[in-house]
């Protein structure tokens, strides 16, 4: 308008609402920053190109506070700005300079000269009456169109279903509604200007196809979650029946051509909507589910042949363990080489049909094995807890038991210190074995070391002073041995050494006690010596007795009640308790058996005179 106006100021007055914490006086620098960007984009004639905001206008700024929060003091502010519009030429007012104030006099002649310049220049005319007319008649039109498409019952039932579900034949339906809305407009506007008609028609499409978007993307929502529930469903039957990779592929192929035909479907004739968005979004969802499937189906396989692989060895390495000899080891990573090569064969085959690719295929075959190793070394840590016990019931069964596992009686003949070396030399077996895990072929000296520490060291002729000087066994770890292999370390060994003799040891004097007690029974006659000098010095007697029978009577009475003593007293097994507790045993028996053999006698004695009484 600044050709057609001079330039004079007017008031530009810009008010804030609900004024924050934020200070005015670091807004208002913001506002007018962007004003004088918008004055300076603005085309200006050549004689006001230069020229500066403030010769046009007066900018001024004002904050309200919020009504909400201060009543009082919003009211009180609307009044100030109220009292600035109503005397707007005082001073403080909202008027800006009297610079292009014209006279009442001077009207006339100051519209003759606008109406002038506006003939003179197009750009400040006026439009012609008729686009005038058709402007507000074809946008009166197209208000009525979309009102009347709002309120169809077909459509609103269209947009009531697609909440919920999937609608077949969606695309066919609205596109009929949109063509019939379209066609009435055509009829109604079609002796208005063409240039606006068409526009005007341009806009009321935009409109309608604003109102139908949301229905066609909630469409297309359910679309895609029926066709990812009915992928789940029959990929997972598909697994059954056939290979993974070969299902998966399929299934996704089947599913997202069933997607397109859908959104086909789905597709309006007056707009050419991309559903590529919802397809890709379909996509990375059955990738997922086939990603889950694979994780779920592959930890499935793992966990079975793991649990098979940890079943074949649990038992043998514990019983392996249990025996401990030189070939235990070897036994052991025989058996761990065989059950992990079958099991890994086993897995190998199972997931052939993931088609995995090589890196995961191998992770997952070495995890396998390394499971195997992993059950052998948590057996071998649970029976290394348990070697004192296992040490223990070793010497007991060697010491307590002969060759045919039958109990061992002490008499006297067996050798005692041989028995309890070779039940130590077992135990000490065990406790060699169990040191260290040895699943790798090479070798150790735990076997020799714990010998000369242990066994030969202790030999009463062992005279080597280096050997009784130098402790192989004052040391955390073994000689080529690593630290995670190890098991018992030496100084663990030699402490539970020392603890398993002291626990050992009240047996082997048992067995001493008993052996040398049963010695003792066995050996109740007088030496040989006494028994020559008995004979010597008894011959006079001998032969008193044997020249008077009386005599020999009497002794012959004499030695069937001893005899009768000897049986009634049992005074060998007394004698097996020791002298001392004999004699007590036998005074206390002694008087009561001498009656009890009298009364039988008696008894005997009595019953022929009975018959001769009756």
């Amino acid at each position: 308008m600044m050709r057609l106006f001079s330039p004079r100021k007017t008031t530009m007055l810009f008010v804030i609402r609900d004024k924050s914490k934020t200070p005015l006086e670091n807004l208002e620098p913001i506002l007018r920053e962007d004003i004088q960007k918008i004055w300076d984009g603005v085309p200006k004639p050549h004689a006001h190109k230069d020229t500066p905001l403030s010769e046009f206008f007066n900018v001024q700024v004002v904050a309200l506070n919020s009504y909400e929060e201060k009543e009082e003091l919003f009211r009180e502010q609307v009044s100030n700005l109220r009292d600035r519009f109503q005397q707007s030429i005082a001073p403080g007012g909202l008027a800006g300079d009297r610079r292009g104030v014209v006279p009442a006099s001077g009207f006339s002649f100051s519209s003759q000269q606008f109406w002038k310049v506006i003939k003179e220049n197009k750009d400040l005319d006026l439009p012609a009456h008729k686009v005038m007319v058709a402007t507000v008649r074809c946008e009166e039109i197209g208000y009525e169109k979309v009102a009347t498409f709002t309120a169809d019952e077909e459509w609103q039932q269209f947009e009531e279903a697609v909440q919920s579900d999937y609608v077949p034949g969606f695309g066919k339906k609205i596109s009929s509604l949109l063509d019939r809305c379209l066609s009435e407009y055509d009829m109604e506007a079609i002796y208005f200007d063409e240039g606006v008609r068409t526009s005007k028609r341009h806009q009321l499409e935009s409109k309608l196809l604003q109102l139908v978007n949301p229905a066609y993307q909630s469409l297309l929502g359910h679309l895609r979650t029926r066709t990812l529930e009915a992928f789940k469903e029959s990929f997972d039957k598909a697994v059954e029946k056939e290979g993974f990779a070969v299902a998966a592929r399929d299934s996704t192929q089947i599913f997202l051509e069933k997607f397109d035909k859908g959104s086909e479907d789905a597709t309006i004739q007056q707009v050419n909507w991309d559903p590529s968005k919802v397809k890709d979004k379909l996509k990375r969802d059955i990738e997922a589910h086939v990603v889950s499937v694979r994780a779920t189906k592959l930890s499935e396989l793992c966990a079975t042949y793991e649990g098979k692989l940890t079943k074949a060895l649990a038992e043998p390495v514990e019983a392996l363990l249990d025996s401990a000899s030189e070939d235990t080891w070897p036994a052991i990573r025989k058996l761990l080489q065989r059950e992990t090569t079958a099991a890994v064969s086993g897995l190998e085959s199972a997931i052939s049909t993931f088609e995995l690719d090589e890196a995961t295929e191998k992770e997952l075959l070495l995890r396998l094995e390394n499971h195997g190793r992993s059950v052998v070394e948590s057996k071998a840590r649970e029976e290394a807890a348990r070697i004192l016990i296992r040490m223990k019931d070793r010497f007991s069964t060697l010491f307590s038991r002969d060759a045919d596992s039958m109990p061992r009686v002490w008499t006297g003949k067996e050798d005692i210190k041989a028995i309890t070396k070779t039940a130590r030399s077992a135990s000490m077996k065990l406790l060699s074995t169990m040191a260290a895990i040895r699943l790798e072929e090479d070798g150790d000296n735990i076997d020799t070391t714990l010998s000369l520490a242990l066994v030969d060291a202790a030999r009463p002729g062992t005279t080597d002073r280096s050997i009784q000087s130098l402790d192989p066994l004052a040391s955390s770890s073994w000689e080529r041995v690593p630290e995670e292999r190890t098991l018992i370390s030496p100084v663990q060994c030699k402490s539970l050494w020392r603890q398993f003799k002291a626990e050992t040891e009240y047996t082997v004097t048992q067995a001493i006690a008993a052996q040398e007690a049963n010695k003792r029974n066995n050996n109740w006659l007088p030496p040989p010596w006494a028994l020559a000098a008995m004979a010597v010095l008894g011959f006079n007697e001998f032969m008193t007795l044997l020249r008077n029978p009386f005599y020999l009577a009497v002794m012959f009475v004499v030695f069937l009640v001893g005899k009768a003593m000897w049986v009634q007293l049992d005074i060998a097994n007394e004698f097996r308790n020791g002298f001392l507790p004999a004699l007590l045993s036998l005074s206390t028996k002694f008087v009561p058996t001498i009656m009890n053999i009298l009364k039988r006698l008696a008894d005997e004695g009595a019953a022929p005179a009975a018959p001769e009484r009756q």
